[in-house]
């Protein structure tokens, strides 16, 4: 059986090593000391400023939301995960779509300007498959308005826009370190911003509202486990491997599927990650044809991301043309540390005979 993604699991005995370091400080979570080494070293990595180990990245949205204290109005993608929209509607704001663009997936400046106005109070797009359009155009926008912007950076994990990590832009930006993820730690996320204030105020919120004894905000337990920092310890090491696997696995897809499926067009100013394989044809039709002859085989790809959030059944309508298109017709190839040339050869086969 192969899916959509396989988790990466290292050797249990790197896992046992830090285990036993757990059992000897006997401290499990509030910000031991494997959690306060995973976020030095992923700060170093990603070369970012501010960095703050939380439990999943959704909350990780939820608290940024909350830091910036937004209300009413807020722009945001189409086309993403759930948890994007969801943590808006459960920090009540209103999520006001930004189609997408045909090229990057993603919500660049041109859509936001469309739907942006003098109530717009912030704005939340993604990252999606780790890929970004114009950053420094959307930062522009954003304080055109005076509006901070939050990237939803849940496949972004080691991405680099411009030399630089891509969770360097932003007033806010925000990863996933879910088991599904290309670097995950069991269960987790984080939020890094640039602001020395605002990140001083995401360590209170995520503790409760905590400041010492004091508590100065309405927060939650953000926070994360001794165990999930020990498994992200190890996968950071094993981390180029992964991605050096995932990148010929890529490459393999690339040289194998018929020319006629649609490729997304990857920034050329990002550093990929390889997260992702996604691929696009030329009708839903088409697409659940292939699906039906890979699940018959138990091959099992995952239509990321389907349906389009606008069209969610708990939401207003908001026509977004493109993404809703799109999100028909994409789905992403299994990809992982695990996937052989014989699996690729085998899913490019099955795919270009019932084209």
């Amino acid at each position: 059986m192969l899916h959509v993604t396989k988790s990466f699991l290292p050797d249990i005995k790197e896992y046992i090593s830090l285990l036993e370091e757990i059992w000897i400080n006997g401290q499990l979570t509030n910000d031991g000391p494997l959690v306060i080494e995973l976020e030095r070293k992923l700060a170093e990595y990603l070369e970012v400023e501010h960095f703050l180990y939380v439990s999943n990245g959704t909350i990780a949205l939820q608290l940024a939301i909350k830091a910036l204290e937004l209300t009413g109005d807020v722009i945001t993608t189409p086309f993403s995960y759930c948890a994007t929209t969801t943590s808006l509607i459960w920090e009540k704001c209103n999520p006001i779509f930004a189609d997408i663009s045909q090229i990057s997936l993603t919500s660049e400046r041109v859509q936001i300007e469309r739907v942006i106005n003098a109530e717009t109070r912030g704005i939340l797009t993604t990252h999606v498959y780790g890929n970004c359009a114009d950053l420094l155009d959307q930062e522009l926008l954003a304080a055109d308005y005076q509006i901070p912007i939050i990237y939803d950076g849940a496949h972004a994990f080691g991405v680099k826009h411009q030399g630089k990590s891509i969770f360097n832009y932003g007033t806010i930006s925000t990863c996933s370190f879910h088991a599904t993820k290309i670097f995950h730690t069991i269960e987790g996320g984080a939020l890094i911003t640039r602001d020395s204030n605002l990140a001083e105020k995401l360590r209170g919120i995520r503790s409760f509202g905590h400041k010492g004894d004091d508590y100065f905000a309405a927060g939650i337990n953000g926070k994360n486990s001794e165990f999930h920092a020990a498994m992200g310890l190890i996968n950071l090491k094993h981390f180029p491997q992964i991605k050096a696997h995932r990148q010929l696995a890529s490459e393999l897809y690339e040289l194998r599927l018929p020319a006629e499926i649609q490729r997304i067009a990857w920034n050329s100013e990002n550093d990929r990650n390889y997260s992702y394989f996604p691929v696009i044809f030329s009708s839903e039709e088409t697409l659940l044809k292939v699906l039906r002859a890979l699940n018959s085989v138990q091959i099992f790809p995952r239509r990321y991301f389907y349906p389009a959030l606008n069209e969610l059944p708990y939401l207003t309508y908001q026509a977004c043309p493109v993404a809703e298109d799109i999100a028909k017709r994409i789905v992403c190839l299994p990809l992982s540390a695990e996937i052989s040339t014989v699996d690729i050869e085998r899913i490019c086969s099955i795919i270009s005979s019932t084209l």
